[in-house]
């Protein structure tokens, strides 16, 4: 049986919505996507981290949650660290989407039967929204940035074949005004995100 995790990528976050505390507004962000994760079938849950934002891990992590540390907030890191948990495939995923459906996750991971890796973007915008490989991911793979490449340009050149790569369906991370504007509140979950800005002077 193939052995899947799905992994939280705690990327830093540089942006909150006026009169909302920016760690704050990180641990929301955080904890819905975490909390969603912690709901899917067929693949385990779990968080990488740097050094530094072990403690945040730590708080929205779920018991017995794996919890990876990583030398910096790449994608390559983490699968480093899936791969070295015996995993045969990965996706890493940003810790800024608290809305993403579970159905864009599962995706992520459908194309690894016929290809090596597949690529979310990021809707509306420069970045990621998630990257799944299998493991151990391919020597050509360069240091993905979530925050800051896109597939076309950072992943695709790279490839020997670049047909071994899938585009998965997009989706979009809370980053600016612009995507806030943007969230659903009829529809359900990022519960702690939505509390935090019922507290705060953003508009749901």
């Amino acid at each position: 049986m193939t052995r899947r995790v799905i992994v939280v990528l705690l990327t830093p976050v540089t942006w909150a919505p006026p009169g909302v505390d920016l760690g704050k507004w990180r641990h929301a962000l955080a904890e819905d996507v975490v909390d969603l994760l912690a709901t899917l079938n067929e693949v385990d849950p779990a968080i990488a981290a740097v050094p530094a934002d072990r403690p945040l891990a730590d708080a929205v992590a779920w018991p017995s949650m794996q919890i990876y540390e990583v030398r910096a907030t790449t994608v390559n890191a983490t699968f480093a660290a899936a791969a070295a948990d015996g995993y045969d495939q990965a996706a890493v995923i940003a810790a800024d989407a608290p809305d993403v459906p579970g159905l864009i996750l599962g995706k992520l991971f459908r194309p690894l039967t016929t290809k090596t890796l597949a690529v979310a973007p990021a809707e509306g915008g420069t970045g990621l929204l998630g990257v799944a490989s299998r493991l151990p991911a391919p020597d050509w793979l360069p240091d993905v940035d979530l925050d800051a490449d896109v597939a076309a340009t950072a992943i695709r050149p790279h490839a020997p074949n670049p047909a071994e790569i899938a585009t998965a369906p997009p989706w979009r991370r809370l980053r600016t005004p612009a995507d806030l504007a943007t969230l659903d509140p009829a529809v359900e979950g990022w519960d702690a995100t939505r509390a935090l800005l019922s507290g705060g002077s953003a508009p749901l």
